[in-house]
């Protein structure tokens, strides 16, 4: 997480170390906190417990943080020591560092094993006002206690003014009523034809069946929908309708 509150000053880091790129640096497991915490390795030498959930998290955590470089902070929280919580962090834009201590959401995890596993998508700022989104993961052992968090923090000042920029772009001038001022294809002699078919179609009659109040309706809806606008369209209806030019146009007022 990125309250500036997190920062610690020259606080030990135990354990695991990140480098900047992510990399991790296995400590020796002789008097580290983990053989306390159920991660001690069994007769065979390999990790079991809690420190095994952890160690897969951290991979996790590299490979999201790698997908999306200076973009996305990764950071892994141990919360089996609160004090010194922060065990990676990938693409480093809060300036916390391996051993800094938990976060609110963290402590309130350790609190709390009832507290919602996964909190997506919350406003968040960096130390140095930036906005960020961030979604944090809690993650539990099987005993159900929560023993780390995988945190996400996007930087989403990069991606405001994108936004803006698209926003702009697709913008349209308002005041026309929502209505179409053109329509940006040819109105070619067949779609006009099977507009006025199918409008008889639906009334179950063939155009020149139409009675005038329907035929009327129809020159209307034709005029509206921009028909008229290729030449010799009013002729084409007055021929389908079997009706003349001029009382086609008459029609339309």
């Amino acid at each position: 997480m990125t309250h500036p509150a997190d920062r610690s000053d020259g606080a030990p880091a135990h354990g695991p170390v990140a480098t900047g790129h992510g990399d991790v640096d296995r400590a020796s497991e002789a008097g580290c906190p983990e053989a306390e915490a159920g991660g001690a390795p069994d007769g065979e030498g390999r990790v079991v417990g809690d420190e095994h959930l952890v160690r897969e998290a951290e991979r996790i955590a590299v490979a999201v943080g790698r997908m999306f470089p200076g973009l996305c902070e990764v950071v892994l929280h141990d919360l089996r020591r609160p004090d010194h919580a922060v065990r990676v962090i990938e693409n480093n834009l809060s300036g916390r560092q391996v051993g800094d201590p938990a976060t609110e959401l963290g402590l309130a995890r350790i609190a709390d094993p009832d507290y919602p596993d996964v909190v997506q998508n919350y406003g968040n700022r960096f130390p140095d006002g930036r906005p960020a989104k961030s979604t944090s993961i809690g993650i539990k052992n099987a005993e159900g206690r929560y023993v780390a968090a995988l945190c996400l923090n996007l930087d989403v000042s990069t991606l405001s003014p994108l936004a803006l920029t698209l926003a702009q772009l697709v913008a349209t001038e308002a005041g026309y009523g929502g209505e179409p001022l053109e329509t940006l294809r040819d109105r070619t002699g067949r779609e006009l034809r099977a507009a006025i078919d199918a409008f008889a179609a639906e009334r179950s009659s063939t155009p020149r069946a139409l009675g005038r109040d329907h035929k009327r309706e129809l020159v209307r809806r034709l005029h509206h929908e921009g028909f008229f606008e290729s030449r010799g369209s009013a002729q084409l209806i007055a021929d389908h309708l079997g009706i003349s030019r001029a009382t086609v146009y008459n029609y339309t007022r």
